[in-house]
Parts: structure tokens; C-alpha cells; sequence
């Protein structure tokens, strides 16, 4: 006879027998039943101070890791702090599983602890699905939908919701994994003979290339190299091709001027991306030729942009499958005008953000090339996400699509956890780093080598300038900031304030080395 266990306790052995070997949330006493079953499983729990920090952790783990990244928290104001991560998960296709309780019955009782309207659907909204299970069977077969669906589809936060009367129900424990569990699309089996001959007949081929197309970077770059095509790289495609490919113009999809380049193209093939509006910030792209894209979500395939030929398959199956078919055509790409174009973008963020460029490329010189970087909704993000060149794909990881704050700090904790002893990275701006600081203390009990650096210019600079340029008085965009390196120090940090170039490096280097995180604090003072 299977040895039967609340469902709570059989959940986290369920996972555990699914691959799951980290957990990010805060007990409660509506959840604590999920709690009873870690240990015993062999689980490691990460003990984050917010729901939201939970929730972030777990987004950076998956990105790091390229597994699920699992959190636990309570009903109700649980749930309602993980949303917002479990939004940006959505955004940007990362694989997040919360599993929260709820209550047993609220029809016809008002007044509960933690009670909601409606906990099931309020999740929905920021979340692929959400979906309550209210037996134990119906739990073990949510959570083997969501793990299928991590490997075969575009990855998404989910939701799944168990009373806490089940929670605390005996159970028999949840089927063994299933051998083959998750197929994925497969080899790529349309014929892109056609696509092959477009490529070749065409004179200035362009790629649009989106961290979709992570997996493909050798057979992708051979045939960008046959062809002679030029490219574009989304934030989240940096680093799938060679940053110092000749064709390559970079992350510059944003700059107004780049339609006028895509303009010139006479074949666009746009591969793993939405080609959303925080890729282009424009409506269209800027094509008047034949736009073929390439993507594992049907969705994207038949968006605004209106593809005239639209393949679904995986980015890494359809490069596999084209690359045999090309066939080496000259392309009136010019790698000099390339260049000329990149400089001419650089010299426009260098006017919109004065001095930042300095600090961003001597903070490169003394990052290893295969950290993990995780950055929050702050300008000096905005600028090294445009000129930092990348040498790894999937290894700077940015909230752009909900466009969360408070983001990098908690994230970049997960992705330290899932790459003990790699380089981890962590850039926020004062603002943004205030929503999540709580954390520090997850990443003190941690011990982690984890250099912080926050980018403090005493303002929401980057709300003024906007508003100023919308031609609005500027208002509520400063704040009394605390000192963050008293701050960071109160939670058992290290932190220093360098005033030179020179000092930041020395501090960049040894805290990637030390035993404990370390805030590094800058300020455009450091370039007087």
C-alpha cells in the first residue's frame, strides 16, 4: 500500500520527483501544510521577506537554471504580492509554478483571514492560467501540465490554488513521472526550401533576432555568415550571435532610426521575438518587404506585424533544418556603414543620458564574461542594454516587458542559487532598488558573492525627462533617499562608495570574490 501523507507534504515529494530541487516563499499558517513535506523531500526552501522577492527569486532561477522556477505562498495578501513577478514571468517567458493555498469555502462567509473575492481569477490575469485543484488528483495533474508545458510550449507563469482543507486531507502519494513526459515540437518538418530561397535571391537579407532564438546561435550565425545578412538584436537576443559579427547593428531596434534601416531590407526574417512594443517602441517595424517569422507561439505568428509567411517551430529546429538548404550569395550589407550606424546610435545615448556610457564600459572591463547580469527599470540599465556587448546569450536578463521595479536584487539571489560559484550580477537604480532592499538579508543568510551595484542620481530621472519633454512641470519625482550604505551595512552587507572609475572596479572585482553581497554604490559624482 502507497504510504499516505497530507497532500500538502505529497506535493513537494511530487515535485521533488519531477526535477524540482529549490523552493522560494514564506510560510504561513494557511500554507504551512506545503511546509511539512520539504525537508523530508529534499527540497531546499530560500526563505525570501516578500512574496514579490519570492516570486523574483524564482523568475531568476529559472532564467539561470532553465528549469522551473517553484514558489509557496499563503491566500490571499500572499498571492496578491507575487503577482506582480508572476507578471513579469509572463512578459518574458520564464518558467515560474506558484502554488498557493486558498480558503476552503467563501460563497457564503465574509470575514475569513485572507480572504478574496475571487483568489483563482485575480491570479489569471497576470499568469498564463490559474486554476484551483480540489482533490488530490486534480493537484498532481495540474502540476504535470505545467511542467509539460515548460518544455513544449513558449514558458509562462501558472497558478494552481489547493484549500487548505486538502492541504491537510491524507493522500495517497502522486504518480511517478512519466517517462517521456514532454516531447516538444520536435524537428522542424515544413519545407523551408522557400525561405532559403529568399535568403539567397535577396541583396540586403535582415535578421530580427529575440531571446526566443537562444538555442540556435551556431546554425543561426552560419546562416547569417552564408547569406551575408545583417541583424538586429532584441534586449533579450544580445549574445545569441556574435556581438562583433560585422553585420551585427546591435540592440539599437528601439532608436527611431532604425526603421530606415529595416526599411532597406528586401527579406526580413524575424526569429524568436514578439517584435513587441518595448523591442521597437514604434508600431510597425519598418519593413515594406516580405516578413517571414519564426516562433513556438502561434500568437506572435499572426500579430500587427502581419508575416507573409509565418513558421512555427522552434528557433534551434528551423536554423537546423535551413542551414543545409542556403547557399552563398553576395549581400550589399556593408560592414563599415554598420559600424558608422552603431557609433551614431552610441552618440545619441550618450546625448540623452550625458556620462553614463563611461561608467557602464569600465564596469564591463572587470565583469567576467560568463556572469549572470540582472538589471531593474533604471537608466543606467537603459544604456548598457543598448552598448553592452554580450558574449553568452540568456546572461543579462531585464524586466522590459511588464516593467517591473524592484526586479534585479530578488532575481538576481534566484540566479546566484541556481549557479553556486559563477559570477552574479545585480544593477539597480535607487529608486527601484527600495522596493525590493528586504532581500539583502535572504542574500546575507546566503552568503552569497553577489555585487550590488545602485546607480543613484536622486530622482526619477528618467519620469522627469519625460515628463519635460511631454512639457509638463516635473513633479513628484524626487524622494528622500536613505544611505544606502548604512542601510546595507544594517543587514549585514558590505558596501562601499567609490569615487573613482578606477575604485569601482577594485570593488566590482573583490566582491565577486567575498562571502556576503556587497552594495556598490554610484553616483554621477564619480566621473567629476
Amino acid at each position: 500500500m502507497p504510504e499516505m501523507k497530507p497532500l500538502g507534504a505529497q506535493i513537494s515529494h511530487m515535485l521533488k520527483d519531477r526535477g524540482v530541487n529549490v523552493i522560494f516563499g514564506i510560510p504561513g499558517v494557511h500554507n504551512q501544510e506545503m511546509y511539512r513535506g520539504i525537508e523530508e523531500a529534499g527540497i531546499r526552501h530560500i526563505l525570501a521577506r516578500h512574496e514579490q522577492g519570492a516570486g523574483f527569486m524564482a523568475d531568476g532561477y529559472a532564467r539561470a537554471s532553465g528549469k522551473p522556477g517553484v514558489a509557496y505562498v499563503i491566500t490571499g495578501p500572499g498571492l496578491c504580492n507575487i503577482m506582480t513577478a508572476m507578471g513579469q514571468a509572463y512578459s518574458d517567458s520564464v518558467s515560474m509554478l506558484v502554488l498557493s493555498s486558498c480558503l476552503d469555502e467563501t460563497a457564503a462567509r465574509r470575514g475569513q483571514l485572507h480572504q478574496m473575492l475571487d483568489q483563482e481569477g485575480a491570479a489569471g490575469t497576470v499568469c498564463d492560467w490559474s486554476y484551483q485543484a480540489n482533490n488530490a488528483e486534480a493537484a498532481y495533474d495540474l502540476i504535470d501540465r505545467a511542467m509539460l508545458e515548460f518544455e513544449s510550449q513558449r514558458p509562462r507563469s501558472k497558478h494552481i490554488q489547493v484549500p487548505i482543507a486538502k492541504l491537510e486531507g491524507q493522500a495517497a502519494p502522486a504518480p511517478r513521472r512519466r517517462a517521456g513526459l514532454a516531447d516538444g515540437l520536435g524537428a522542424c518538418s515544413l519545407d523551408l526550401r522557400p525561405l532559403a530561397a529568399a535568403l539567397s535571391a535577396a541583396s540586403k537579407p535582415l535578421f530580427v533576432i529575440g531571446g526566443g532564438a537562444a538555442k540556435a546561435g551556431a546554425d543561426l550565425a552560419a546562416v547569417l555568415e552564408i547569406c551575408g545578412a545583417a541583424c538586429f538584436e532584441t534586449y533579450a537576443g544580445r549574445g545569441v550571435v556574435p556581438w562583433d559579427y560585422p553585420l551585427n547593428f546591435g540592440a539599437a531596434l528601439a532608436r527611431p532610426s532604425s526603421a530606415q534601416i529595416v526599411a532597406q531590407a528586401d527579406c526580413v526574417v524575424a526569429i524568436g521575438t514578439e517584435l513587441a512594443e518595448v523591442d521597437l517602441w514604434r508600431a510597425h517595424l519598418g519593413h515594406s518587404c516580405p516578413l517571414y517569422r519564426i516562433d513556438i507561439d502561434p500568437e506572435c505568428l499572426a500579430d500587427m506585424q502581419h508575416a507573409e509567411v509565418a513558421i512555427h517551430a522552434r528557433a534551434e529546429d528551423a536554423m537546423a533544418s535551413l542551414r543545409p538548404l542556403m547557399a552563398a550569395s553576395p549581400s550589399q550589407w556593408k560592414a563599415k556603414l554598420v559600424a558608422h550606424q552603431r557609433e551614431l546610435w552610441q552618440g545619441e545615448t550618450e546625448a540623452e543620458r550625458p556620462g553614463i556610457i563611461a561608467i557602464v564600459e569600465a564596469l564591463r572591463a572587470v565583469v567576467p564574461d560568463d556572469a549572470m547580469i540582472y538589471s531593474d527599470m533604471t537608466q543606467f540599465a537603459y544604456v548598457a542594454n543598448e552598448i553592452w556587448p554580450m558574449t553568452r546569450a540568456k546572461h543579462w536578463h531585464h524586466p522590459s516587458g511588464f516593467g517591473t521595479l524592484g526586479y534585479a536584487l530578488p532575481a538576481a539571489i534566484g540566479g546566484a542559487v541556481a549557479r553556486p560559484g559563477k559570477p552574479t550580477l545585480a544593477i539597480a537604480g535607487d529608486y527601484g532598488f527600495q522596493y525590493s532592499v528586504q532581500e539583502l538579508g535572504t542574500a546575507v543568510e546566503l552568503g552569497q558573492a553577489l555585487p550590488i551595484t545602485l546607480w543613484d542620481n536622486g530622482k526619477l530621472k528618467e519620469i522627469e525627462d519625460s515628463m519635460r519633454s511631454a512639457q509638463i512641470a516635473p513633479n513628484a519625482v524626487i524622494a528622500k533617499n536613505p544611505n544606502f550604505l548604512e542601510l546595507a551595512r544594517a543587514y549585514g552587507a558590505d558596501a562601499s562608495a567609490p569615487e573613482t572609475l578606477a575604485q569601482m572596479q577594485e570593488a566590482v572585482t573583490a566582491a565577486f570574490k567575498a562571502d556576503r553581497p556587497k552594495l556598490i554604490y554610484l553616483s554621477p559624482n564619480i566621473l567629476s
